[in-house]
């Protein structure tokens, strides 16, 4: 369908739209698997990473799908879910680590090593995510409203190049400083970097695919001309003062 024929929205959609909460879903399912992936560090030649770099360059692919289509104050709606959606899952794993275990299951140091892991982990994906997600959709969003909706491709690119940087540095600081050596740190810091970015370079032609087909079958493409540009809040935007 051309262009000219979508149905261009302000910032506040109608209800009803048919794949949001799937794409919110998967968005949330990807960040918490990761951060539980995460605590395992592998190794890639001189290279160490956590397990969760492998998946968690998709919740970016998500993020900016939610900001294209759906606009700025939707995607922090699902932002902000999968924030609470980590919360539980770190509460929950403290909880049973802290707990004693059944006199007939052995496996109670072996699941404190792993998961007793993930609160560390979590605290860390979550101040990085919420910098990164959001840092990422801003500019998305305000690329979009500049460049009147064309070169996608730059928008998704340009935008994860800084949200990325953001969010790994803040992560990997926060998860594993003091766990390993500093020259180990920041060849994380650059493996994680280089390969989150360049999976969102690869997947571009994926990404197209998707907001393409999205906009088609919701017939909406919102421009955040008159968004306020807060991370705080759940309602659609508010116009902007």
């Amino acid at each position: 369908m051309p262009k000219s024929d979508l149905i261009t929205l302000p910032s506040h959609l109608p209800k009803g739209l048919r794949y949001y909460d799937l794409i919110g879903g998967l968005f949330v399912a990807v960040l918490l698997i990761s951060n539980i992936a995460a605590t395992k560090l592998v190794g890639f030649g001189i290279f160490p990473f956590d397990g969760g770099t492998f998946l968690f360059p998709l919740s970016y692919i998500f993020g900016d799908v939610l900001t294209e289509v759906y606009g700025f104050a939707r995607a922090r709606r699902i932002i902000w879910m999968g924030f609470a959606a980590n919360i539980l899952a770190a509460l929950t794993f403290a909880t049973v680590a802290a707990m004693p275990p059944a006199s007939i299951w052995p496996n109670q140091d072996a699941f404190v090593a792993i998961l007793g892991f993930v609160p560390r982990i979590v605290l860390a994906s979550l101040v990085a995510y919420l910098c990164g997600e959001f840092t990422n959709s801003v500019i998305l969003a305000k690329m979009k409203v500049a460049m009147k909706g064309r070169v996608l491709w730059a928008r998704t690119i340009t935008s994860t190049l800084a949200g990325q940087a953001v969010d790994t540095g803040i992560f990997v600081v926060i998860a594993f400083l003091g766990i390993v050596p500093a020259r180990e740190l920041w060849l994380m810091i650059a493996f994680n970097y280089v390969f989150k970015c360049g999976v969102e370079i690869v997947l571009t032609p994926v990404t197209y695919a998707v907001v393409g087909f999205l906009k088609r079958r919701e017939q909406v493409d919102v421009f955040d001309s008159n968004t306020r540009f807060s991370p705080f809040g759940f309602r659609d935007a508010a116009p902007a003062k």
